[in-house]
């Protein structure tokens, strides 16, 4: 069967599957049903992903990172920490320093627990090249943080 459109002034023909030809090219009418079956699955598994993750805690056993600070200095042949506090200074036990990849033990340090403005000095640590200094920050609830990762 076949009728004219007006608009674009083409020739059309009804085919037996229901579609229709322009000038003997058959038209296609979107995606298939099969198509639009497998997107609806897809979308539907990375749902119930993201959900579970959050019904099983997975996304909710992130701690969070407690606000603390040090700050390390070079004078002469000494290596100073400071320890400057911050909004969690009320929860640190205490913290310790490692130099050059060596632990020093927390509790030759004055003032504990750690007030803000207190300093320690090491003596003749430093070295004429760039010292490598990290402070970690261990907290009441025992979880340890590093507060402080420089070179000085």
């Amino acid at each position: 069967m076949f009728y004219k459109d007006l608009r674009e002034n083409t020739l059309h023909h009804t085919t037996a599957r229901g579609g229709s030809t322009v000038m003997g090219m058959e038209r296609t009418e979107g995606a298939s049903p099969v198509q639009g079956v497998i997107l609806m699955v897809a979308v539907a598994v990375v749902l119930a992903s993201v959900i579970a993750a959050f019904a099983l805690g997975v996304a909710g056993s992130v701690t969070k990172a407690k606000l603390v600070a040090a700050m390390a200095e070079q004078v002469g042949d000494n290596i100073t920490v400071t320890w400057h506090g911050g909004q969690d200074n009320g929860y640190v036990s205490y913290y310790y320093v490692t130099l050059h990849d060596t632990f020093i033990q927390p509790d030759t340090f004055p003032g504990y627990p750690p007030t803000v403005g207190n300093s320690t000095v090491f003596d003749d640590q430093a070295t004429s090249g760039l010292d490598h200094v990290v402070v970690t920050a261990v907290f009441t609830d025992g979880a340890a943080q590093v507060i402080l990762d420089t070179y000085v």
